[in-house]
């Protein structure tokens, strides 16, 4: 029984929602985070919904005109 909820839960994470795996999010310069992202970044998508984050850097740069 445990080994059934072990697979339910791993196809829920894995077709869950707009969650693109760490790969999408390594290749777009994010990581991975379990829970939140860390101060100085911001949620842009999504590891494994809803659980593992996928977390880019805030940038510091100003456009100049």
């Amino acid at each position: 029984m445990g080994i059934l909820w072990f697979i339910l839960i791993f196809i829920s994470l894995t077709t869950h929602g707009n969650a693109h795996g760490p790969d999408s999010c390594n290749h777009e310069g994010g990581l991975c985070r379990v829970g939140n992202c860390i101060p100085g970044e911001y949620l842009s998508g999504y590891c494994f919904e809803p659980i593992i984050l996928c977390c880019k850097s805030l940038s510091l740069t100003t456009i100049k005109s």
